[in-house]
């Protein structure tokens, strides 16, 4: 078997607040893409969600969340692929992490999405989740969409950071 090789695509580092994130016109030469994200949210909460939207829609989206956190553990299943995130309520200065890997992003299948997510939080409130997903839609993806889903109008903050790699096999 081929070593997989890691080709860095994009990056950002949010200069300002934005209510979404989107990398566009995606590559189709590699074989998965893993997307790592560094976010908080200015949501009063201690920690929230973003959704993942591929090419626009996020029809055809599918997850089961299993989470812990300094309280409790438990799972659920929803019509999103969603990441945690920390947000405002949140110890100051900390943000959330998450690795999003995407299997076989350009066949013409379901595309699986897997998650390991943590929001960061010096409280029981702090929480870290696996997330296993499915995109049913033979289309490649050219495009991922990434959005704070908190109650009111919720921005990802400054410094917020976002990496694209495809992952390719030599």
């Amino acid at each position: 078997m081929a070593n997989p090789q890691m080709i860095l695509i994009a990056s950002s580092t949010l200069g300002a607040n934005a209510s979404s994130y989107t990398f566009s016109s995606i590559p189709q030469i590699y074989t998965d893409l893993l997307l790592k994200v560094s976010s908080r949210i200015d949501y009063t909460g201690a920690g929230d969600y973003f959704k993942v939207e591929f090419n626009g829609t996020t029809t055809g989206n599918t997850e089961k969340y299993l989470y812990g956190s300094g309280s409790g553990t438990g799972s659920f299943s929803g019509s999103l692929i969603e990441s945690n995130l920390s947000s405002g309520g949140a110890t100051a200065n900390t943000f959330g992490n998450c690795e999003i890997y995407i299997s076989n992003y350009t066949s013409g299948t379901n595309k699986t999405v897997s998650i390991d997510t943590v929001y960061e939080n010096n409280a029981t409130a702090a929480q870290q989740a696996l997330v296993g997903g499915l995109w049913s839609n033979t289309a490649a993806i050219t495009s991922i969409k990434l959005t704070p889903e908190g109650a009111g109008t919720n921005n990802f903050v400054t410094y917020s950071s976002f990496y694209l790699y495809g992952i390719t096999r030599q």
